[in-house]
């Protein structure tokens, strides 16, 4: 009978540690919890591209670094987006140079908000 004492409470413990684990990736626990609402370029894709594009692909390293691309200059970044190779290559699709070169690629919620950015007309706001 001690036995049985002992015995069913560490079975009601081992029961509620095991059962009251369980795993959950934090997008199950919150949600997607991107927002790509009022994507803008001025407050939302240039601070992206600062950190992540600017340190080969700026004024002052694009053609030392970033084979000539500079995406701190608006016009060049604009070329870039219409002919689909900005998002080729942050998205590392076939055909297009894997970017950052070397790098980890970007978050999936920085490029689904650099493509929002593009979808809704690439604008300098």
């Amino acid at each position: 009978m001690k036995r049985v004492k002992l015995i069913m409470p560490v079975i009601i413990l081992f029961t509620v540690v095991f059962c009251s684990c369980v795993y959950n990736n934090e997008e199950e626990l919150f949600g997607d919890n991107c927002n790509t609402e009022n994507v803008t370029y001025t407050a939302i894709i240039k601070p992206i591209l600062t950190a992540r594009c600017y340190s080969c692909h700026s004024n002052s390293a694009a053609n030392s670094f970033g084979a000539g691309i500079n995406l701190e200059n608006f016009n060049e970044l604009t070329l870039k987006v219409i002919s689909g190779k900005l998002l080729g290559a942050i998205t590392h699709s076939p055909g297009f140079p894997a970017m950052p070169q070397g790098g980890v690629k970007l978050d999936d919620c920085s490029i689904e908000k650099i493509r929002t950015w593009i979808n809704n007309g690439a604008k300098n706001d």
